[in-house]
Protein backbone atom coordinates (compact mmCIF):
# COMPACT_ATOMS: atom_id res chain seq x y z
CA UNK A 1 0.00 0.00 0.00
CA UNK A 2 2.88 2.04 -0.34
CA UNK A 3 4.29 4.45 -3.65
CA UNK A 4 2.11 7.71 -2.57
CA UNK A 5 -1.10 5.73 -2.57
CA UNK A 6 -3.56 6.94 -0.06
CA UNK A 7 -4.64 4.51 2.37
CA UNK A 8 -7.83 5.44 3.88
CA UNK A 9 -8.44 4.50 7.58
CA UNK A 10 -11.28 4.48 9.67
CA UNK A 11 -11.25 4.25 13.41
CA UNK A 12 -13.52 2.26 15.48
CA UNK A 13 -14.19 2.19 19.06
CA UNK A 14 -16.60 0.38 21.49
CA UNK A 15 -17.15 0.30 25.20
CA UNK A 16 -19.47 -2.29 26.42
CA UNK A 17 -20.70 -0.25 29.26
CA UNK A 18 -22.39 3.55 29.62
CA UNK A 19 -19.95 3.88 32.73
CA UNK A 20 -18.11 6.60 32.62
CA UNK A 21 -19.07 8.07 29.14
CA UNK A 22 -20.28 11.32 30.79
CA UNK A 23 -16.67 12.21 31.14
CA UNK A 24 -14.33 14.81 28.99
CA UNK A 25 -12.05 12.31 28.43
CA UNK A 26 -13.19 8.75 28.64
CA UNK A 27 -12.23 4.90 27.28
CA UNK A 28 -13.77 5.86 23.72
CA UNK A 29 -11.26 8.62 23.61
CA UNK A 30 -8.42 6.96 24.46
CA UNK A 31 -8.84 4.49 22.14
CA UNK A 32 -9.23 6.49 19.50
CA UNK A 33 -6.24 8.58 20.59
CA UNK A 34 -4.25 5.45 20.85
CA UNK A 35 -5.36 4.21 17.27
CA UNK A 36 -5.13 8.46 15.69
CA UNK A 37 -1.14 8.06 16.99
CA UNK A 38 -0.91 5.02 15.09
CA UNK A 39 -2.22 5.85 12.03
CA UNK A 40 -0.12 9.08 11.79
CA UNK A 41 3.14 6.50 12.92
CA UNK A 42 2.37 4.87 9.63
CA UNK A 43 2.17 8.43 7.41
CA UNK A 44 5.17 7.36 5.36
CA UNK A 45 2.97 4.42 3.92
CA UNK A 46 0.30 7.04 2.71
CA UNK A 47 -2.21 6.14 6.29
CA UNK A 48 -4.94 8.77 6.61
CA UNK A 49 -7.59 8.22 8.85
CA UNK A 50 -10.99 9.47 7.88
CA UNK A 51 -12.70 12.18 9.39
CA UNK A 52 -16.12 9.86 10.09
CA UNK A 53 -16.27 9.09 13.80
CA UNK A 54 -17.39 5.58 14.50
CA UNK A 55 -18.26 5.44 18.56
CA UNK A 56 -20.67 2.48 19.98
CA UNK A 57 -20.90 3.48 23.49
CA UNK A 58 -22.93 1.29 25.95
CA UNK A 59 -23.22 -1.71 23.43
CA UNK A 60 -21.92 -5.33 23.81
CA UNK A 61 -19.32 -7.30 21.70
CA UNK A 62 -21.74 -10.03 21.39
CA UNK A 63 -23.96 -8.26 18.74
CA UNK A 64 -23.27 -6.77 15.17
CA UNK A 65 -26.75 -4.84 16.20
CA UNK A 66 -24.44 -1.50 16.25
CA UNK A 67 -25.32 2.07 14.62
CA UNK A 68 -21.51 2.89 14.66
CA UNK A 69 -20.65 -0.61 13.02
CA UNK A 70 -23.36 -0.35 10.62
CA UNK A 71 -22.55 2.51 9.23
CA UNK A 72 -18.76 1.53 8.94
CA UNK A 73 -19.62 -1.70 7.54
CA UNK A 74 -21.74 0.74 4.93
CA UNK A 75 -18.76 2.56 3.78
CA UNK A 76 -16.68 -0.94 3.54
CA UNK A 77 -19.30 -2.16 1.25
CA UNK A 78 -19.14 1.17 -0.70
CA UNK A 79 -15.44 0.88 -0.64
CA UNK A 80 -14.28 3.86 1.04
CA UNK A 81 -12.50 2.37 3.44
CA UNK A 82 -8.90 0.80 2.83
CA UNK A 83 -7.94 -0.28 6.62
CA UNK A 84 -10.24 -0.64 10.25
CA UNK A 85 -7.86 0.56 13.13
CA UNK A 86 -9.02 -0.74 16.30
CA UNK A 87 -7.35 -0.39 19.55
CA UNK A 88 -8.09 -4.17 20.45
CA UNK A 89 -9.80 -7.25 18.43
CA UNK A 90 -12.27 -7.70 20.86
CA UNK A 91 -13.55 -4.16 20.41
CA UNK A 92 -14.73 -5.29 16.62
CA UNK A 93 -16.69 -7.98 18.26
CA UNK A 94 -16.32 -11.04 20.80
CA UNK A 95 -18.56 -13.54 18.85
CA UNK A 96 -16.18 -15.91 16.47
CA UNK A 97 -19.49 -16.65 14.35
CA UNK A 98 -19.81 -12.55 14.38
CA UNK A 99 -15.92 -12.25 13.05
CA UNK A 100 -16.10 -15.17 10.50
CA UNK A 101 -18.49 -13.07 9.28
CA UNK A 102 -16.77 -9.18 9.30
CA UNK A 103 -13.70 -11.23 7.46
CA UNK A 104 -15.80 -12.25 4.86
CA UNK A 105 -17.20 -8.94 4.26
CA UNK A 106 -13.94 -7.28 4.40
CA UNK A 107 -12.65 -9.92 1.84
CA UNK A 108 -14.93 -9.33 -0.43
CA UNK A 109 -14.68 -5.22 -0.27
CA UNK A 110 -10.77 -5.90 -0.02
CA UNK A 111 -10.33 -3.99 2.86
CA UNK A 112 -8.12 -4.99 5.36
CA UNK A 113 -8.07 -4.12 9.54
CA UNK A 114 -5.33 -3.53 12.42
CA UNK A 115 -5.22 -3.95 16.03
CA UNK A 116 -2.91 -1.02 17.23
CA UNK A 117 -1.76 -2.91 20.42
CA UNK A 118 -1.63 -7.06 18.64
CA UNK A 119 -0.24 -7.49 15.47
CA UNK A 120 -2.29 -9.04 12.96
CA UNK A 121 -2.48 -9.52 9.37
CA UNK A 122 -5.77 -11.00 8.59
CA UNK A 123 -4.55 -11.57 4.93
CA UNK A 124 -2.31 -14.56 5.77
CA UNK A 125 -3.76 -17.78 7.21
CA UNK A 126 -1.83 -17.62 10.01
CA UNK A 127 -3.19 -14.53 11.32
CA UNK A 128 -6.69 -15.66 10.74
CA UNK A 129 -5.68 -18.84 12.83
CA UNK A 130 -4.12 -16.55 15.32
CA UNK A 131 -7.40 -14.14 15.40
CA UNK A 132 -10.04 -16.81 15.83
CA UNK A 133 -7.89 -18.00 18.92
CA UNK A 134 -7.48 -15.03 20.27
CA UNK A 135 -11.70 -14.38 19.44
CA UNK A 136 -12.40 -17.98 21.33
CA UNK A 137 -10.98 -16.77 24.43
CA UNK A 138 -12.80 -13.50 24.24
CA UNK A 139 -15.92 -15.20 23.24
CA UNK A 140 -15.47 -17.56 25.97
CA UNK A 141 -14.95 -14.81 28.39
CA UNK A 142 -18.29 -13.29 27.73
CA UNK A 143 -19.91 -16.84 28.24
CA UNK A 144 -18.29 -17.15 31.24
CA UNK A 145 -18.88 -13.45 32.45
CA UNK A 146 -22.84 -13.88 31.38
CA UNK A 147 -23.15 -17.31 33.18
CA UNK A 148 -21.53 -16.23 36.21
CA UNK A 149 -24.50 -12.89 36.10
CA UNK A 150 -27.18 -15.70 35.50
CA UNK A 151 -26.13 -17.14 38.51
CA UNK A 152 -26.07 -14.48 40.51
CA UNK A 153 -29.80 -13.45 39.25
CA UNK A 154 -31.08 -17.32 40.28
CA UNK A 155 -29.39 -17.52 43.54
CA UNK A 156 -30.79 -13.75 44.44
CA UNK A 157 -34.24 -14.61 42.93
CA UNK A 158 -34.09 -18.13 44.89
CA UNK A 159 -33.69 -15.95 47.98
CA UNK A 160 -36.97 -13.83 47.09
CA UNK A 161 -35.32 -10.69 45.90
CA UNK A 162 -36.57 -8.31 42.98
CA UNK A 163 -33.57 -8.09 40.56
CA UNK A 164 -34.73 -4.60 38.78
CA UNK A 165 -36.60 -3.92 35.59
CA UNK A 166 -40.21 -2.23 35.61
CA UNK A 167 -42.41 -4.46 38.07
CA UNK A 168 -45.50 -5.56 37.28
CA UNK A 169 -48.79 -2.92 37.60
CA UNK A 170 -49.37 -2.72 41.05
CA UNK A 171 -45.74 -2.31 42.59
CA UNK A 172 -43.12 0.03 42.76
CA UNK A 173 -39.38 -0.30 43.47
CA UNK A 174 -38.24 -0.68 47.23
CA UNK A 175 -34.67 -2.09 47.05
CA UNK A 176 -34.17 -5.63 46.74
CA UNK A 177 -38.07 -6.07 46.84
CA UNK A 178 -41.51 -4.49 45.69
CA UNK A 179 -44.21 -2.36 47.84
CA UNK A 180 -47.36 -2.24 46.48
CA UNK A 181 -48.85 0.70 44.72
CA UNK A 182 -52.71 0.54 46.52
CA UNK A 183 -54.73 2.71 43.70
CA UNK A 184 -53.11 0.64 40.62
CA UNK A 185 -53.75 -3.06 43.09
CA UNK A 186 -56.90 -2.41 43.17
CA UNK A 187 -57.22 -2.33 39.23
CA UNK A 188 -54.87 -5.62 39.31
CA UNK A 189 -58.07 -7.29 41.72
CA UNK A 190 -60.51 -6.15 39.42
CA UNK A 191 -59.07 -7.66 36.34
CA UNK A 192 -58.75 -10.71 38.44
CA UNK A 193 -62.40 -10.56 39.69
CA UNK A 194 -63.54 -9.74 36.37
CA UNK A 195 -62.17 -12.62 35.05
CA UNK A 196 -63.38 -14.81 37.39
CA UNK A 197 -67.01 -14.06 36.61
CA UNK A 198 -66.58 -13.80 32.73
CA UNK A 199 -64.14 -16.84 32.22
CA UNK A 200 -62.89 -15.21 29.44
CA UNK A 201 -59.81 -12.77 28.88
CA UNK A 202 -61.60 -10.99 25.78
CA UNK A 203 -64.79 -10.62 27.87
CA UNK A 204 -62.52 -8.58 30.52
CA UNK A 205 -60.67 -6.49 28.13
CA UNK A 206 -64.06 -5.72 26.32
CA UNK A 207 -65.97 -4.78 30.07
CA UNK A 208 -62.81 -2.73 30.62
CA UNK A 209 -63.26 -0.87 27.26
CA UNK A 210 -66.41 -0.33 27.81
CA UNK A 211 -66.16 0.91 31.34
CA UNK A 212 -63.33 3.27 29.94
CA UNK A 213 -60.68 1.29 32.52
CA UNK A 214 -57.15 1.92 31.33
CA UNK A 215 -53.83 1.13 32.45
CA UNK A 216 -52.49 3.89 34.52
CA UNK A 217 -49.71 5.91 33.69
CA UNK A 218 -46.64 4.80 35.00
CA UNK A 219 -42.32 6.17 35.15
CA UNK A 220 -39.65 3.29 34.20
CA UNK A 221 -36.24 3.84 36.03
CA UNK A 222 -35.35 6.16 33.04
CA UNK A 223 -37.73 8.45 33.53
CA UNK A 224 -39.96 7.49 30.20
CA UNK A 225 -43.84 7.30 30.89
CA UNK A 226 -45.88 4.46 29.58
CA UNK A 227 -49.46 3.24 30.48
CA UNK A 228 -52.62 5.20 30.11
CA UNK A 229 -54.19 3.15 26.73
CA UNK A 230 -56.46 0.41 27.35
CA UNK A 231 -55.39 -2.69 28.57
CA UNK A 232 -54.96 -5.71 25.70
CA UNK A 233 -55.96 -9.10 26.26
CA UNK A 234 -52.09 -10.06 25.52
CA UNK A 235 -51.76 -7.72 28.67
CA UNK A 236 -54.51 -9.29 30.94
CA UNK A 237 -53.68 -12.82 29.65
CA UNK A 238 -50.10 -11.87 31.23
CA UNK A 239 -51.25 -10.25 34.81
CA UNK A 240 -53.37 -13.13 35.06
CA UNK A 241 -50.46 -15.28 34.90
CA UNK A 242 -47.94 -13.39 36.81
CA UNK A 243 -47.17 -15.19 40.24
CA UNK A 244 -45.78 -11.85 41.43
CA UNK A 245 -49.30 -10.63 42.51
CA UNK A 246 -49.34 -14.21 45.05
CA UNK A 247 -46.00 -12.92 46.59
CA UNK A 248 -43.34 -15.21 44.46
CA UNK A 249 -40.70 -14.55 41.96
CA UNK A 250 -40.25 -16.21 38.84
CA UNK A 251 -36.85 -17.68 37.51
CA UNK A 252 -37.49 -19.28 34.45
CA UNK A 253 -40.12 -22.01 35.10
CA UNK A 254 -39.46 -21.79 38.40
CA UNK A 255 -41.49 -19.49 40.93
CA UNK A 256 -40.01 -18.74 44.47
CA UNK A 257 -41.55 -16.95 47.89
CA UNK A 258 -40.77 -13.06 47.03
CA UNK A 259 -40.05 -10.49 49.84
CA UNK A 260 -43.19 -8.32 48.60
CA UNK A 261 -46.06 -8.50 50.13
CA UNK A 262 -48.74 -10.34 47.53
CA UNK A 263 -52.01 -8.25 46.14
CA UNK A 264 -54.10 -10.97 44.71
CA UNK A 265 -55.34 -13.50 47.40
CA UNK A 266 -54.46 -17.36 47.19
CA UNK A 267 -58.00 -18.66 46.77
CA UNK A 268 -58.48 -16.37 43.59
CA UNK A 269 -55.20 -17.07 42.42
CA UNK A 270 -55.21 -20.63 42.10
CA UNK A 271 -59.05 -20.19 40.87
CA UNK A 272 -57.77 -17.96 38.31
CA UNK A 273 -55.27 -20.15 36.93
CA UNK A 274 -57.08 -23.30 36.88
CA UNK A 275 -59.12 -21.77 34.78
CA UNK A 276 -56.70 -20.13 32.48
CA UNK A 277 -55.32 -24.08 32.47
CA UNK A 278 -59.36 -25.25 31.56
CA UNK A 279 -59.24 -22.64 28.52
CA UNK A 280 -56.56 -23.65 26.76
CA UNK A 281 -57.29 -27.52 27.61
CA UNK A 282 -60.59 -27.15 25.75
CA UNK A 283 -62.77 -28.01 29.12
CA UNK A 284 -64.55 -24.53 28.42
CA UNK A 285 -65.06 -25.14 24.49
CA UNK A 286 -68.00 -23.17 23.61
CA UNK A 287 -66.49 -20.16 21.60
CA UNK A 288 -63.65 -22.78 20.43
CA UNK A 289 -66.51 -25.22 18.76
CA UNK A 290 -67.83 -22.23 17.06
CA UNK A 291 -64.67 -20.71 15.70
CA UNK A 292 -62.04 -23.60 15.76
CA UNK A 293 -59.49 -22.32 13.42
CA UNK A 294 -56.89 -19.88 14.95
CA UNK A 295 -56.60 -17.92 12.10
CA UNK A 296 -59.93 -17.28 11.52
CA UNK A 297 -60.71 -13.48 9.97
CA UNK A 298 -56.90 -12.75 10.01
CA UNK A 299 -56.53 -14.48 6.30
CA UNK A 300 -55.78 -12.72 3.47
CA UNK A 301 -54.88 -13.34 -0.12
CA UNK A 302 -52.70 -11.17 -1.84
CA UNK A 303 -55.33 -8.53 -2.90
CA UNK A 304 -56.44 -7.79 1.26
CA UNK A 305 -59.83 -10.31 0.36
CA UNK A 306 -60.82 -12.43 3.33
CA UNK A 307 -59.88 -16.45 3.78
CA UNK A 308 -62.96 -17.85 5.09
CA UNK A 309 -62.90 -21.08 7.18
CA UNK A 310 -64.47 -24.50 6.22
CA UNK A 311 -64.46 -27.83 6.81
CA UNK A 312 -65.24 -31.59 5.30
CA UNK A 313 -65.66 -34.42 6.81
CA UNK A 314 -64.17 -37.80 5.41
CA UNK A 315 -64.85 -41.17 6.49
CA UNK A 316 -61.83 -43.08 8.29
CA UNK A 317 -60.98 -46.34 6.82
CA UNK A 318 -60.68 -48.80 9.17
CA UNK A 319 -63.24 -46.99 11.51
CA UNK A 320 -66.43 -47.95 10.71
CA UNK A 321 -68.66 -45.45 10.57
CA UNK A 322 -66.42 -42.49 12.13
CA UNK A 323 -65.71 -39.70 9.84
CA UNK A 324 -62.54 -37.09 10.12
CA UNK A 325 -62.39 -33.58 10.30
CA UNK A 326 -60.17 -31.68 7.43
CA UNK A 327 -60.45 -28.03 8.50
CA UNK A 328 -59.34 -25.34 5.18
CA UNK A 329 -58.99 -21.77 4.58
CA UNK A 330 -60.60 -21.09 1.65
CA UNK A 331 -60.32 -17.77 -0.41
CA UNK A 332 -63.60 -16.01 -2.36
CA UNK A 333 -64.50 -17.00 -5.44
CA UNK A 334 -63.46 -14.81 -8.48
CA UNK A 335 -67.00 -15.31 -9.88
CA UNK A 336 -64.18 -16.21 -13.25
CA UNK A 337 -65.28 -19.77 -12.84
CA UNK A 338 -62.76 -20.03 -9.66
CA UNK A 339 -64.57 -21.50 -6.67
CA UNK A 340 -61.31 -20.25 -4.60
CA UNK A 341 -58.70 -21.55 -3.37
CA UNK A 342 -58.11 -24.10 -0.43
CA UNK A 343 -55.39 -23.72 2.06
CA UNK A 344 -55.28 -26.92 4.55
CA UNK A 345 -55.52 -25.22 7.93
CA UNK A 346 -53.36 -27.38 9.65
CA UNK A 347 -50.90 -26.35 7.14
CA UNK A 348 -50.88 -22.84 7.75
CA UNK A 349 -51.56 -22.63 11.39
CA UNK A 350 -48.20 -24.58 11.57
CA UNK A 351 -46.14 -22.58 8.69
CA UNK A 352 -47.15 -19.00 10.66
CA UNK A 353 -46.27 -20.64 14.44
CA UNK A 354 -42.82 -22.03 13.32
CA UNK A 355 -41.71 -18.81 11.70
CA UNK A 356 -43.20 -17.28 15.28
CA UNK A 357 -41.06 -19.53 17.13
CA UNK A 358 -38.52 -18.81 14.92
CA UNK A 359 -38.39 -14.74 15.69
CA UNK A 360 -39.03 -15.80 20.09
CA UNK A 361 -35.72 -17.98 20.05
CA UNK A 362 -33.94 -15.26 18.90
CA UNK A 363 -34.89 -12.91 22.49
CA UNK A 364 -32.11 -10.14 21.49
CA UNK A 365 -33.54 -9.45 17.91
CA UNK A 366 -37.16 -9.36 18.94
CA UNK A 367 -36.36 -7.06 21.60
CA UNK A 368 -35.08 -4.81 18.84
CA UNK A 369 -37.77 -5.76 16.39
CA UNK A 370 -40.80 -4.94 18.25
CA UNK A 371 -39.26 -2.06 20.41
CA UNK A 372 -39.35 -3.15 23.47
CA UNK A 373 -38.12 -1.41 26.41
CA UNK A 374 -35.69 -3.86 28.58
CA UNK A 375 -33.01 -2.62 30.81
CA UNK A 376 -30.33 -4.84 30.45
CA UNK A 377 -30.97 -6.42 34.47
CA UNK A 378 -33.79 -8.09 32.82
CA UNK A 379 -32.54 -9.37 29.54
CA UNK A 380 -32.17 -12.76 31.02
CA UNK A 381 -35.29 -13.30 32.32
CA UNK A 382 -36.79 -12.20 29.40
CA UNK A 383 -34.60 -14.01 27.04
CA UNK A 384 -36.21 -17.19 29.17
CA UNK A 385 -39.56 -16.31 28.47
CA UNK A 386 -39.00 -15.83 24.78
CA UNK A 387 -37.96 -19.71 25.21
CA UNK A 388 -40.97 -20.72 27.04
CA UNK A 389 -42.88 -18.88 24.63
CA UNK A 390 -41.49 -20.40 21.57
CA UNK A 391 -41.86 -24.22 22.78
CA UNK A 392 -45.23 -23.37 23.45
CA UNK A 393 -45.56 -21.77 19.88
CA UNK A 394 -44.27 -25.74 18.23
CA UNK A 395 -46.94 -27.75 20.72
CA UNK A 396 -49.93 -29.44 19.28
CA UNK A 397 -52.18 -26.24 20.11
CA UNK A 398 -49.80 -23.70 19.44
CA UNK A 399 -49.86 -21.52 22.31
CA UNK A 400 -50.51 -17.83 22.10
CA UNK A 401 -50.60 -17.91 18.16
CA UNK A 402 -54.09 -16.22 17.97
CA UNK A 403 -53.29 -13.84 20.08
CA UNK A 404 -49.88 -12.64 18.53
CA UNK A 405 -51.04 -12.55 14.66
CA UNK A 406 -52.95 -9.86 13.33
CA UNK A 407 -53.28 -10.62 10.18
CA UNK A 408 -51.67 -13.51 7.56
CA UNK A 409 -51.05 -12.58 4.04
CA UNK A 410 -50.50 -15.53 1.95
CA UNK A 411 -48.80 -14.83 -1.26
CA UNK A 412 -47.85 -17.32 -4.32
CA UNK A 413 -44.19 -17.36 -3.27
CA UNK A 414 -44.20 -16.59 0.73
CA UNK A 415 -46.16 -15.96 3.91
CA UNK A 416 -46.42 -12.36 5.39
CA UNK A 417 -47.23 -12.34 8.96
CA UNK A 418 -48.13 -8.98 11.26
CA UNK A 419 -48.04 -9.44 15.08
CA UNK A 420 -48.88 -7.57 17.58
CA UNK A 421 -46.31 -5.61 19.38
CA UNK A 422 -48.19 -4.73 22.29
CA UNK A 423 -48.85 -8.51 22.84
CA UNK A 424 -45.59 -9.43 22.60
CA UNK A 425 -44.89 -6.41 25.06
CA UNK A 426 -47.33 -8.55 27.02
CA UNK A 427 -46.47 -11.75 27.14
CA UNK A 428 -42.88 -10.81 27.87
CA UNK A 429 -44.11 -8.93 30.85
CA UNK A 430 -42.40 -5.46 29.55
CA UNK A 431 -43.60 -2.22 28.28
CA UNK A 432 -42.91 -1.15 24.13
CA UNK A 433 -40.85 1.38 23.53
CA UNK A 434 -42.39 5.15 23.30
CA UNK A 435 -42.98 5.19 19.33
CA UNK A 436 -42.92 1.69 19.06
CA UNK A 437 -44.90 0.82 15.24
CA UNK A 438 -48.48 -1.47 16.05
CA UNK A 439 -46.90 -4.19 13.86
CA UNK A 440 -44.10 -6.47 13.91
CA UNK A 441 -43.42 -7.88 9.96
CA UNK A 442 -42.37 -11.70 9.78
CA UNK A 443 -41.99 -13.27 6.51
CA UNK A 444 -42.65 -16.97 6.10
CA UNK A 445 -40.36 -18.61 3.29
CA UNK A 446 -43.02 -21.51 2.36
CA UNK A 447 -45.17 -21.00 -1.00
CA UNK A 448 -48.20 -22.07 -2.35
CA UNK A 449 -48.28 -25.55 -4.74
CA UNK A 450 -51.76 -26.41 -6.03
CA UNK A 451 -52.90 -29.86 -5.87
CA UNK A 452 -55.95 -30.73 -7.54
CA UNK A 453 -58.59 -27.92 -5.60
CA UNK A 454 -56.53 -27.94 -2.35
CA UNK A 455 -53.75 -25.71 -2.28
CA UNK A 456 -50.25 -27.00 -0.37
CA UNK A 457 -47.69 -25.32 1.57
CA UNK A 458 -44.13 -26.34 0.68
CA UNK A 459 -40.63 -24.88 0.97
CA UNK A 460 -38.85 -23.84 -1.86
CA UNK A 461 -36.96 -27.37 -1.79
CA UNK A 462 -40.71 -29.20 -2.04
CA UNK A 463 -40.74 -30.29 1.23
CA UNK A 464 -43.92 -29.76 3.09
CA UNK A 465 -44.33 -26.89 5.41
CA UNK A 466 -45.67 -29.20 8.33
CA UNK A 467 -43.65 -32.11 8.67
CA UNK A 468 -46.11 -35.11 9.43
CA UNK A 469 -46.07 -38.60 8.55
CA UNK A 470 -48.86 -39.45 6.30
CA UNK A 471 -51.20 -42.11 7.98
CA UNK A 472 -52.26 -43.92 4.35
CA UNK A 473 -48.70 -43.94 3.67
CA UNK A 474 -47.46 -45.50 6.01
CA UNK A 475 -50.05 -48.41 6.34
CA UNK A 476 -49.05 -48.76 2.64
CA UNK A 477 -44.96 -49.07 3.87
CA UNK A 478 -45.98 -51.72 6.41
CA UNK A 479 -48.20 -53.46 4.31
CA UNK A 480 -45.82 -53.99 1.50
CA UNK A 481 -43.53 -55.22 4.41
CA UNK A 482 -45.78 -57.69 5.70
CA UNK A 483 -46.77 -58.74 1.78
CA UNK A 484 -43.35 -59.41 1.24
CA UNK A 485 -42.08 -61.72 3.72
CA UNK A 486 -45.31 -64.05 3.23
CA UNK A 487 -44.06 -64.00 -0.49
CA UNK A 488 -40.69 -64.74 0.48
CA UNK A 489 -41.61 -67.92 2.36
CA UNK A 490 -43.01 -68.96 -0.07
CA UNK A 491 -46.10 -70.49 1.04
CA UNK A 492 -48.58 -68.03 -1.40
CA UNK A 493 -47.67 -66.81 -5.20
CA UNK A 494 -48.95 -62.88 -6.00
CA UNK A 495 -52.37 -64.63 -7.49
CA UNK A 496 -53.11 -66.24 -4.05
CA UNK A 497 -51.94 -63.42 -1.74
CA UNK A 498 -54.42 -60.94 -3.74
CA UNK A 499 -57.17 -63.62 -3.21
CA UNK A 500 -56.01 -63.60 0.20
CA UNK A 501 -56.31 -60.01 0.61
CA UNK A 502 -58.83 -59.62 -1.52
CA UNK A 503 -57.15 -57.16 -3.84
CA UNK A 504 -56.26 -56.89 -7.45
CA UNK A 505 -53.02 -58.98 -8.48
CA UNK A 506 -52.10 -55.45 -10.25
CA UNK A 507 -52.43 -53.23 -6.71
CA UNK A 508 -50.36 -55.82 -4.97
CA UNK A 509 -47.38 -56.07 -7.50
CA UNK A 510 -47.87 -51.56 -6.84
CA UNK A 511 -47.31 -52.11 -2.97
CA UNK A 512 -44.67 -54.74 -2.82
CA UNK A 513 -42.79 -52.18 -4.75
CA UNK A 514 -42.66 -50.40 -1.77
CA UNK A 515 -40.51 -53.09 0.11
CA UNK A 516 -38.01 -51.84 -2.07
CA UNK A 517 -37.59 -48.64 -1.56
CA UNK A 518 -34.30 -46.26 -1.31
CA UNK A 519 -33.24 -46.23 2.34
CA UNK A 520 -33.23 -42.82 1.98
CA UNK A 521 -37.15 -42.32 0.86
CA UNK A 522 -38.07 -45.05 3.24
CA UNK A 523 -37.23 -42.73 6.13
CA UNK A 524 -38.06 -39.34 4.77
CA UNK A 525 -41.90 -41.00 4.31
CA UNK A 526 -41.68 -42.01 8.04
CA UNK A 527 -40.44 -39.15 9.17
CA UNK A 528 -43.04 -36.56 7.09
CA UNK A 529 -40.29 -35.32 5.07
CA UNK A 530 -40.59 -36.67 1.72
CA UNK A 531 -41.50 -34.32 -0.76
CA UNK A 532 -44.84 -32.27 -0.65
CA UNK A 533 -46.79 -34.02 -3.45
CA UNK A 534 -45.71 -37.64 -2.30
CA UNK A 535 -48.98 -39.41 -1.00
CA UNK A 536 -50.15 -42.52 -0.82
CA UNK A 537 -51.91 -42.63 -3.53
CA UNK A 538 -48.01 -41.40 -5.70
CA UNK A 539 -46.71 -44.11 -4.14
CA UNK A 540 -49.03 -46.38 -5.65
CA UNK A 541 -49.50 -44.78 -8.97
CA UNK A 542 -48.31 -46.95 -12.34
CA UNK A 543 -45.08 -46.04 -13.12
CA UNK A 544 -44.51 -43.83 -10.00
CA UNK A 545 -41.22 -46.34 -8.17
CA UNK A 546 -38.25 -45.84 -10.15
CA UNK A 547 -35.92 -49.30 -10.23
CA UNK A 548 -33.00 -46.86 -9.35
CA UNK A 549 -32.85 -45.69 -5.79
CA UNK A 550 -30.69 -42.77 -7.48
CA UNK A 551 -33.79 -41.46 -9.72
CA UNK A 552 -36.22 -42.54 -6.53
CA UNK A 553 -34.66 -39.82 -4.30
CA UNK A 554 -34.69 -37.53 -7.18
CA UNK A 555 -38.58 -37.81 -7.59
CA UNK A 556 -39.36 -38.29 -4.21
CA UNK A 557 -37.26 -36.22 -1.53
CA UNK A 558 -37.23 -32.94 -1.70
CA UNK A 559 -34.25 -30.66 -3.47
Amino acid sequence: MSGGKQVRCAIYTRKSSEEGLDQAFNSLDAQREACAAYILSQASEGWTAVPEVYDDGGLSGGTLERPALKRLLAEVTAGRIDIIVVYKVDRLTRSLIDFSKLVEAFDKAGTSFVSVTQSFNTTTSMGRLTLNMLLSFAQFEREVTAERIRDKIAASKAKGMWMGGTPPLGYAPDGRSLRIVEEHAALVRDVFSRYLDAGNVRLVADGLARDCVVAPARLTASGRTFGGVPLSRGQIYAMLKCPTYVGEVRHGSASYPGLHQPIVERGMWDAAQAMLADNVQGQRRGERVASPSLLAGKVVDADGQPFTCSHTAKRADGLGNARRRYRYYVARSTGEGNSGMRVPAGELEAAVAKRLATMFEDGMALVATAWLGVPPSRLGEVTARCTDIGARLTSRGHGPLRELVERVCVRDSRIEIACSTRVIAGLLQVEAAVGAPPMAPLVSDVRLTRSGLAMRLVHDSGAAANEQPNAASLKLLVKARRWWARLREGEVDITRLAKDEQVNPAYVTRVLRLAFLAPKVAEAVLAGKAAAQVDAARLVATGSIAASWREQERALLPA
